[in-house]
């Protein structure tokens, strides 16, 4: 684990990546203290541009933005995590089972994989959340979750029907240890990168797809979100009269977190996918054999 952790802190986008998330996230952890006032309060004049009294402006009620972003990241970031991590272990689960135990549990498995992988998700969501008209953040999540775990578990499925016939696998299945320890022991630890692949792609797509359900005005339009700010900003013709902020700032930061995973994105897939590394790698070694072949010459 620490040898993991040294290699994830080498990469640079990592860094950066993990930076903005941290940062992200204490921002929401701390909106009490940031934010002191309720973001739902009138505190202005109707879309007043930034200023130093409200660095982010106001949005048609006289609200304040900065408010609503801090107080909007709690509920956004809380959301996506959470759902991130729901798709991540129920995706890697069936995998597990399907691409370990094989046999008529991978036939099943893999069958519901199929028919819930070729329904396109947005779609399925915007259909499941009209019939449920206004929704919560617990059944925002419900929705998201039970329509977007496949990816997950096709890769973790491919992944362990490679590992479960290696050596160290048959070695334990022949010395009687269970199945649920040959399992969590012997074959999830090699999977953790494309788990952690998946991790960070499910928040991704979580987050996302959180937010078009708010903009599109499936949520609760009491709860702050960086969604419901992007409705109600909509729906107030904020970019007609000329109120940007309103509509950038949201925006900007649903972009940084996905910026912020993306980079953790691309270091995962890196350490998952050895290939990925060989342009890098490759001009690292040309870059050492330069400076030896220089060392060389002036010795000479």
């Amino acid at each position: 684990m620490n040898a993991g952790l040294k290699l994830l802190l080498r990469q640079k986008k990592a860094v950066v990546g993990l930076a903005i998330v941290i940062a992200l996230c204490l921002m929401a952890l701390f909106a009490p203290i940031l934010a002191p006032n309720d973001p739902a309060a009138r505190v202005g004049r109707s879309h007043q541009p930034p200023s130093i009294e409200h660095v982010m402006g106001t949005t048609k009620m006289g609200r304040d933005v900065f408010s609503q972003f801090v107080w909007g990241a709690r509920s956004s970031l809380t959301i996506g995590f959470a759902t991130g991590i729901f798709i991540t272990v129920l995706g890697t689960l069936i995998g597990l089972a399907g691409g370990y135990f094989g046999g008529r549990t991978d036939n099943i498995l893999d069958l519901l994989t199929n028919a819930v992988l070729v329904i396109p998700n947005i779609p399925l969501l915007i259909l499941l959340a009209s019939f449920a008209g206004t929704v919560g953040p617990v059944a925002i999540m419900a929705i998201i979750a039970l329509t977007s775990w496949p990816w997950g578990a096709r890769m973790t499925r491919s992944q362990t029907l490679a590992l479960r016939n290696r050596e160290f696998v048959v070695a334990a299945r022949m010395v009687g240890e269970p199945n649920w320890r040959i399992v969590f022991v012997e074959i999830v630890p090699n999977l953790l990168p494309l788990i952690a692949l998946n991790l960070v792609g499910s928040i991704i797509y979580a987050i996302v797809a959180q937010t078009t359900l708010e903009y599109l005005g499936f949520g609760d339009p009491l709860n702050v979100t960086w969604g419901t700010m992007l409705y109600n900003a909509q729906n107030s013709s904020a970019i007609i009269v000329g109120a940007w902020w309103d509509i950038a700032v949201p925006c900007a930061g649903i972009v940084l977190v996905g910026l912020g995973l993306s980079l953790l994105n691309f270091t995962f897939d890196e350490i998952a996918n050895p290939q990925l590394r060989s342009g890098p790698a490759l001009r690292r070694w040309l870059r050492l054999n330069r400076l030896r072949t220089r060392e060389l010459e002036a010795a000479r």
